[in-house]
């Protein structure tokens, strides 16, 4: 068996451990966090008769039990009865041991079956696809301006090196880094969307109202407007690595044998540069593609479609945990973990790939 199959054997033996424990962390904090699906149920129900008695339980009882509520039992330090709270947290499956509920929801997952939103009235996959495309749309645009502003700007700092350029660019960017992105995007939405200065941009939501009428042109007109502040709030602080990781992988291959060999033989700067540093200098940006895109999707997208009212994958989980609807919160969580751990292991292999001089065997601990 090869070195890299041997890794590879390894890591996929990690990741199970890796993501039951992360798991098991986080279904051990919600035993203990107050107000859960039950509390937010009968909460919601005292407040109005919004229909929401027809989530659970079978009609007549729960109609019976939550009509009691709204003729005022509910309320201040009074309680429904109890035999009725029992029945809903059966319906809920929290009149099980919390250990059996989890073993039962890790069988599950593993067959990737995430059961039905508590309160959205939809299964959490077709709850989860109906969002999808918002959050890759974002991280495919932070991604793409990412690339193609850093990599030329990279290039040009080692053109420059060590010139005021050199300095004053990474001084903007590493200033940009260490700003975080929702930050700049509160920034951005006082600044240009608040009204408060200038209110050029809308402050919520991907497009525009009516846009079912609107010729297509508008809509990806309006998509283009609504896009513009998100993606700026990212991007801005997504420069640096990459900028910095083609300046360095430039100057690494620079000083190879090779390069001086081409300036031997008379080559002008610019065919060294581009005609043979080009191409070996690119394969390790590349290959930093699955951890750019670990960084954009979980920790800048999230946040972001939260403060901009984006109805993606993270103001899904954000609303999800703010009403304890666990299957959502737990199954957006398994995914999320489960798919960076799979990009984790495509960047290690796609580095190994690029540089041949990464020992596996040393990797193997």
């Amino acid at each position: 068996m090869s070195k890299t199959a041997r890794y590879m054997g390894w890591r996929i033996f990690l990741m199970v451990p890796t993501l039951f424990g992360i798991m098991v962390l986080n279904f051990a904090l919600t035993q203990f966090a107050p107000g859960g699906p039950i509390e937010q149920l009968l909460a919601e129900a005292a407040g109005a008769d919004n229909g929401v008695m027809a989530r659970v339980g079978d009609e007549g009882d729960v109609d019976a039990g939550f009509s009691d509520v709204g003729q005022g039992i509910y309320r201040g330090n009074e309680t429904l009865d109890p035999a009725f709270i029992a029945e809903l947290e059966k319906e809920f499956g929290f009149d099980r041991p919390p250990v059996e509920r989890f073993l039962d929801m890790m069988w599950r997952y593993m067959r990737f079956d995430f059961g039905e939103s508590f309160f959205r009235g939809g299964d959490v996959i077709s709850l989860t696809l109906e969002r999808l495309p918002v959050s890759v749309s974002l991280g495919l645009w932070v991604t793409l301006i990412t690339y193609l502003v850093s990599i030329p700007l990279g290039i040009s700092k080692v053109v420059r090196d060590g010139s005021p350029f050199d300095f004053w660019t990474s001084t903007l960017i590493v200033i940009g880094y260490a700003i975080p992105s929702f930050v700049i995007a509160i920034l951005l939405i006082v600044v240009f969307a608040g009204g408060t200065v200038f209110d050029w941009f809308p402050l919520r939501g991907l497009i525009g109202e009516g846009w079912q009428a609107w010729p297509w042109y508008r809509q990806v007109g309006s998509y283009l407007h609504h896009m513009a502040l998100p993606v700026l709030a990212m991007v801005l602080g997504s420069f640096a690595f990459l900028t910095m990781l083609t300046k360095n992988s430039f100057l690494d291959q620079m000083s190879q044998h090779y390069v001086l060999m081409a300036r031997a033989k008379g080559l002008s700067e610019r065919r060294v540069l581009y005609g043979h540093v080009f191409r070996n200098a690119m394969l390790i940006v590349i290959a930093g593609l699955p951890g750019t895109l670990i960084g954009i999707f979980f920790t800048g997208v999230l946040m972001i479609e939260v403060i901009f009212s984006l109805d993606g994958l993270g103001l899904l989980a954000f609303d999800a945990a703010l009403t304890r609807d666990y299957p959502l919160v737990f199954g957006a969580l398994y995914l999320t973990t489960l798919l960076g751990l799979i990009l984790r292991l495509i960047s290690d292999l796609v580095y190994t790939w690029v540089d041949p001089r990464i020992n596996f065997e040393k990797l193997h601990v």
